[in-house]
């Protein structure tokens, strides 16, 4: 999506706050005994506030209003009833489609006490997206993103997890572009003010950086069983430092 008035602006900053209030209750909530199941179900409960209604339900038929992975799954991950426990690395991804407009957001929480490795995990991603930040910028090339989200990803010693990316969102959850999370030198296209995109660094522990859909058909999990973190904001491309809708 591109946003080229201030119906569209309004409409996709509504559905950011969403997310953000959605995330914050969540994350808030994250703690030993609750479950996914209930934490989804939390989240159905602040879509109702706003009229908002999952867009992965709507668009792919998922069971779920939010996918919540835990520890070793990285994204898609079906709510289950199995209890957090200390130590659990949880990522949340908030997807609602609000009066039409669709913004996506995804944060990795743990419950304590921490690992020092899954603090500094959960730390890359978020870094990594702050990296990227800096080079989305109207009249830089597409491929900019992933070569700083990369850098960051290596510089910190961790595993990019390559086979997933961001992608363009407004309308529906995934448009175009795709943003992979390297870099791709290929993708030489110029970003341009108004451009709609979520940007989301995934990445792991261990050192293999493919994954697997487990036979629920939707968890995407680490090949090798290691623990992942996810960040994501849905951002508008702007001349300076993008919006990021979902803040």
């Amino acid at each position: 999506m591109t946003i080229t008035n201030g119906r569209d602006l309004e409409g996709m900053k509504l559905a950011g706050k969403v997310v953000a209030r959605t995330l914050e209750a969540l994350k808030t909530a994250v703690e030993p005994g609750i479950t996914p199941a209930e934490l989804d179900a939390m989240a159905g409960q602040v879509f109702a506030q706003y009229g908002a209604f999952s867009a992965p339900r709507a668009e792919y038929a998922a069971p779920v209003n939010v996918f919540i992975s835990v520890n070793d799954d990285i994204v898609h991950g079906l709510p289950t009833l199995r209890p957090l426990a200390a130590g659990d690395v949880v990522s949340i991804d908030v997807t609602p489609n609000v009066g039409g407009y669709v913004a996506d957001a995804a944060v990795t929480v743990a419950v304590p006490p921490v690992s020092p490795v899954a603090n500094r995990l959960i730390a890359c991603a978020e870094a990594a997206f702050g990296e990227a930040m800096k080079v989305a910028r109207a009249g830089r090339p597409l491929h900019g993103i992933g070569r700083a989200i990369e850098t960051e990803v290596a510089r910190r010693g961790f595993t990019l997890l390559r086979e997933l990316q961001g992608h363009g969102v407004g309308r529906a959850i995934h448009e175009k572009p795709d943003v992979p999370n390297f870099y791709h030198p290929a993708l030489k296209k110029l970003l341009h003010a108004g451009l709609v995109i979520a940007v989301e660094p995934m990445v792991s522990s261990g050192r293999n950086w493919r994954t697997k859909t487990l036979r629920d058909g939707w968890t995407i999990s680490t090949a090798d069983g290691s623990t992942a973190a996810h960040f994501e904001h849905t951002i508008m491309v702007t001349a300076g430092a993008p919006l990021i809708l979902t803040a």
